[in-house]
């Protein structure tokens, strides 16, 4: 942040800015608009797109913006922009395609969207930041493949969890530390939340029911922490991770997990329940035998270990996010992206009695909620992953809580994200030994 506030200026009065376009224009997108247009210096926040244009106009004129252009052909978009106007367009390609945008958020949390438009913006050799852990945590490795091969950066985003977790990670480790759980502190799980019981508290901020449904039920969370295990190669020490419920702070949990296991596993991820401060995330560390760094972690007032709490006690989401763009303009640095293969999933797992012949719905919905895996259970025991769930047909009843496996159900055969989803497991499958 230190560096990114002084380039961010240094570039505002060279009359510079960083160039960002935005896609999606809903709860997420109104606020990092707001945010951009009125306290991001050296940044401009040049066009927006969103299936229903509309959106995109109104979340410019809460930020203050009131007059936009309607842009339809990339020519009229590169056009506008280069007269500094705002642009909005209902085709978020042209955004793809636009010589006069430096880098893009995607802000929908729509897997399948998400997967065609960032697909587009990688063969316009666009840096994307993805505000988007669903995509990122189904077909994220994949993803990257392509965008390393254009040259071009795709990473998720500061502000969310694990964003968050993965600067604190990253701080740690700066410090000669080994981190052993990256953790995200939650205030409520309950697995059998739906649209319906989460309504009101929905229309009270002016979300959608279905995308607070994914934060009370565990699927939202479940696929924060796989994008972090992906960035970190931890993994999770059970199915669904550990997941204490805890009314106290973060600091007094240490005892709770074993270090020879941690270190065992490689680290995990985590999450807990109640636990302050809340929201929040954490990252428990060790050193390596060192008597001389135990004593100043001691002095530090970090306590005798052997685990050693770091926490940061919010995230705030729309007002990071910029900063992430302006990190991958300026400096070229990914805030969170797979280290390679999937090391952790999110597997579909029945929130009620399924049967045979019904379609399943979309994540935060009525049928099914997610839960971490490790990729390789996930590999062996062919489980479907979730991101991908949505449109499968069930060809057998499936019971309540149980995992749902790929061969359950029929796949779409018209989805873009089934089909990387499938590459992706190709392409990261253990190599055979080669033979003499």
């Amino acid at each position: 942040m230190i560096i990114v506030d002084t380039a961010l200026k240094a570039r505002e009065e060279a009359g510079n800015p960083v160039r960002v376009g935005m896609i999606g224009a809903g709860f997420m997108g109104r606020g990092i608009a707001n945010q951009i247009l009125n306290y991001i210096p050296g940044m401009q926040l040049v066009a927006i797109s969103n299936r229903t244009v509309e959106n995109a106009k109104q979340a410019y004129a809460l930020a203050g913006a009131d007059e936009v252009t309607e842009a339809y052909t990339v020519e009229q978009l590169d056009g506008a922009i280069a007269a500094g106007k705002f642009v909005v367009t209902a085709d978020a390609d042209l955004l793809c395609e636009a010589e006069n945008i430096d880098v893009l958020i995607e802000s929908t949390g729509h897997v399948e969207f998400g997967a065609q438009v960032t697909m587009k913006a990688i063969e316009c050799k666009k840096h994307m930041v993805l505000m988007n852990a669903e995509l990122d945590g189904t077909v994220g490795p994949i993803l990257k493949v392509y965008a390393d091969r254009a040259g071009v950066i795709l990473t998720g985003c500061d502000g969310d969890q694990p964003g968050v977790q993965m600067n604190l990670y990253r701080f740690v480790k700066s410090i000669g530390l080994t981190p052993l759980i990256c953790g995200n502190i939650k205030g409520l799980q309950d697995r059998y939340r739906n649209p319906t019981t989460q309504e009101s508290f929905a229309k009270q901020w002016g979300q959608t029911p279905s995308m607070v449904t994914s934060f009370a039920d565990g699927t939202k969370i479940s696929f924060e922490q796989a994008i972090v295990a992906n960035a970190t190669g931890m993994k999770v020490a059970q199915r669904g991770m550990l997941g204490y419920d805890y009314d106290g702070h973060i600091d007094d949990m240490i005892d709770r997990y074993d270090i020879d296991q941690l270190r065992e596993l490689g680290g995990i991820v985590e999450y807990v329940v109640k636990t302050k401060p809340s929201p929040g995330v954490f990252v428990y560390a060790a050193h390596e035998n060192d008597a001389q760094q135990a004593h100043y972690l001691n002095y530090g007032k970090l306590g005798q270990g052997p685990l050693y709490s770091f926490y940061v006690p919010y995230h705030l989401t729309i007002f990071e996010v910029p900063l992430s763009a302006a990190r991958v303009a300026l400096f070229n640095d990914s805030v969170i992206s797979p280290l390679g293969g999937q090391v952790v999933d999110v597997v579909t797992t029945a929130k009620i009695d399924l049967k045979a012949g019904e379609t399943l719905d979309g994540l935060g919905f009525y049928m099914t909620y997610g839960m971490c895996e490790n990729t390789d259970v996930v590999m062996e025991q062919r489980l479907l992953p979730m991101g991908i769930a949505e449109g499968c047909r069930l060809k057998r009843d499936v019971p309540k809580d149980q995992v749902l496996t790929y061969d359950d159900v029929e796949l779409p055969t018209d989805s873009l994200a089934v089909k990387l989803r499938l590459e992706q497991d190709a392409y990261f499958a253990p190599k055979p030994l080669a033979t003499v």
